[in-house]
């Protein structure tokens, strides 16, 4: 619950993000919708308090960047209707928050989840940039956020006493790549591009970092649909003589480069995050310019994932699991283990999470105090595009 001085400096915070953002307009918006995780964690017995409470996704559900924010929404609808049909007598509501990817819409989003005082938790915000944009808002209000896929790794260092995530930050898979390139590309010349996204950006700038005199050139294109005609990078990636070319961005500009490259008889092997990892890469790329691209996740293939997960996911969507979808369900699964052991409010379910540790089907979950998953905990794997699907490659070391 936020009281009226809360409200007050939650606006103001909201103000000042405006400002830096773009000057967004903030207006009332109308308000919004199975515990398979086995934690540790503490928490009051299971009472009707919890009854009619709410948790959101915010992330992109439609736009050029939705197909990554659809796995996870999809995978916290599988969560509430274990839940929900565990706990007939006293269900949970998820609220969708569509962002659009878009950090100018974050601000205004986050105020409406934070003004229903019904919503006790959010899984997200997806992407790092309207992670940016949202969370001090969040953190002002005390309303718990866990996201599945927000990965820039300095979302974790700006004091959000509310900020989770249950997947390795771009620390850990930036060096990933970097390693994939060199051990198993063995490619001594690398191009580097970015989207110049707070995402983007910081993956580039650290595979630049590890692979420090094997880099022979970068370039910076522009991301969210605004850039379409990639010549001029293409031109530069040919004539830099490099056999591996590093992508920070999103799956649309990805698939792009990737064909305007390979029209341009240019076959270094095109790696990037899990950004890109999605079949909407192939789809924009071509099946055959796409074919052997590397892309990384810190996400386990779902042959991986555990429990019945998989088959319950395709049951319900008609589709096989994505991106993400698996942690936004792990994510999911720890608020409502929480709401279930009688932490109905925003303030002890914030304690919960804080103090949680537990098994997902994803992985095991411990944060560390500033919001990040433990260190032990993080798996990252190599993908690579075959026969005009995503497979996994190979599990990449810890360096």
């Amino acid at each position: 619950m936020v009281r009226a001085n809360g409200r007050r400096r939650v606006r103001a915070v909201r103000q000042k993000l405006v400002r830096l953002v773009g000057g967004v307009a903030i207006a009332a918006l109308a308000l919004g919708g199975a515990t398979a995780c086995k934690s540790d964690s503490g928490g009051d017995e299971a009472s009707g308090d919890g009854c009619g409470k709410k948790i959101a996704f915010f992330g992109a559900l439609t736009g050029p960047a939705s197909a990554l924010g659809i796995n996870e929404n999809n995978g916290v609808k599988l969560a509430l209707d274990k839940y929900n049909k565990d706990n007939a007598d006293c269900t949970v509501e998820l609220v969708p928050l569509d962002s659009q990817g878009n950090p100018d819409q974050a601000p205004q989003l986050a105020q409406q989840a934070i003004d229903d005082e019904q919503i006790l938790g959010v899984v997200g915000p997806a992407f790092s940039g309207e992670s940016e944009a949202a969370n001090p808002l969040f953190a002002e209000a005390g309303l718990v956020h866990v996201t599945a896929s927000a990965t820039r790794t300095n979302l974790a260092d700006q004091g959000w006493k509310t900020f989770f995530r249950v997947v390795g930050n771009d620390f850990t898979q930036a060096p990933a790549a970097a390693w994939y390139i060199e051990n198993e590309l063995k490619a001594d010349k690398v191009f580097v591009i970015d989207d110049q996204s707070a995402y983007g950006a910081g993956l580039g700038d650290g595979v630049k970092e590890v692979m420090g005199s094997k880099v022979v050139g970068s370039d910076k294109v522009q991301g969210d649909g605004k850039q379409s005609d990639f010549s001029a990078t293409v031109t530069k990636v040919k004539s830099s003589g490099a056999t591996a070319i590093f992508y920070g961005g999103y799956y649309q500009e990805a698939g792009l480069i990737r064909k305007q490259l390979t029209a341009a008889g240019v076959t270094a092997t095109l790696v990037a995050a899990d950004g890109v990892n999605d079949a909407s890469y192939i789809e924009g790329a071509g099946a055959a310019a796409a074919e052997g691209s590397i892309l990384t996740c810190p996400c386990m293939p779902a042959s991986e994932t555990g429990g019945s997960f998989e088959e319950d996911y395709k049951a319900m969507h008609g589709t096989d699991p994505g991106t993400y979808s698996d942690t936004a369900f792990d994510a999911a699964n720890i608020l409502l283990e929480g709401i279930k052991a009688g932490n109905t409010t925003r303030e002890k379910l914030l304690e919960f999470v804080r103090g949680y540790t537990g098994e997902g089907v994803a992985g095991s979950y411990k944060f560390t105090e500033n919001g990040d998953l433990d260190p032990a905990s993080v798996r990252i794997w190599a993908y690579v595009v075959k026969d005009g699907k995503i497979v996994p490659a190979r599990e990449i070391p810890k360096s």
